[in-house]
């Protein structure tokens, strides 16, 4: 007779079910907190570099310039005044390195930071090696053939040579001509400051002509047709020939050098060139 075992309990399966995994998300409160801090850190930022870059150390308040001799007291320092005030950290020093470069004297400016407070200015200045003629009215011209200043009495410890032709004719009003007539100028400046004795003797130079530049001497009246190169080298072989030349042709008109070793002389009361 089959005898029925007691259920043991113990061993009952559970019927508890597992509850679903619920993911985090943060409450509306906890994203509402974290904004506002942000808001409040960014803002804290912002006001604490606002304070740097308005602190004394970071205020342009001293500005130094060096290197000018022939610009007016105190030109520079107008140009920059401006700069003053401004902050160290962004102002736009280029932007004022070309407002620099604009005035006459100035060939080339640099200007750095120099914490605290200050900008440090070096310029160079233009040199002036001729005078030039235009319209009627002296101008200092510079290396590069560019007019610097208008001459007169203040400049009269200049003894530069005169420069004639760079305006040009009333038949020829092409910009151009008078570009290449004022490169030809300061070709020839340059070209003589290799010698500087040879440069001392120079009065006058035409470059009317782009491709025969004219040069006479302080001591000699002859006109020296230089071509347009080598301009010093064919005076001073002019010079080293003068004498003898003066000898066979007492009274020179022009001298043509731009042939080598032969050089032609024209005669004064000579018809033709």
């Amino acid at each position: 007779m089959p005898v029925a075992a007691p259920a043991d309990k113990r061993f009952r399966r559970s019927h508890v079910h597992p509850g679903k995994k619920r993911g985090w998300l943060p409450s509306w409160r906890i994203v509402a907190i974290v904004a506002v801090a942000s808001v409040l850190v960014l803002y804290g930022i912002f006001r604490a570099a606002g304070a740097a870059l308005s602190a004394d150390a970071l205020t342009i308040n001293t500005i130094t310039v060096t290197g000018t001799n022939r610009m007016a007291p105190g030109e520079a320092q107008a140009i920059l005044e401006g700069l003053r005030g401004t902050s160290m950290v962004t102002a736009d020093l280029e932007s004022w390195r070309q407002k620099l470069l604009d005035a006459p004297w100035v060939a080339e400016a640099t200007i750095r930071r120099v914490f605290p407070g200050t900008v440090a200015v070096a310029i160079s200045e233009r040199e002036p090696l001729g005078i030039g003629r235009i319209q009627g009215a002296l101008y200092l011209i510079d290396q590069e053939g560019a007019v610097i200043d208008e001459f007169g009495p203040k400049y009269a410890e200049f003894d530069l040579p005169i420069i004639d032709g760079l305006t040009p004719s009333a038949s020829n009003r092409d910009p151009s001509t008078a570009e290449h007539r004022a490169a030809l100028a300061g070709r020839i400046l340059a070209d003589f400051q290799r010698h500087p004795d040879l440069a001392r003797r120079v009065s006058q130079v035409d470059v009317s002509n782009v491709n025969d530049a004219v040069v006479i001497l302080n001591d000699d009246p002859a006109l020296l047709h230089t071509g347009d190169e080598h301009f010093a080298d064919r005076v001073q072989a002019y010079v080293d020939l003068a004498s003898r030349l003066h000898e066979d042709v007492p009274q020179i008109d022009s001298v043509d050098l731009r042939f080598g070793d032969n050089v032609f002389v024209k005669p004064q009361g000579t018809a033709g060139k």
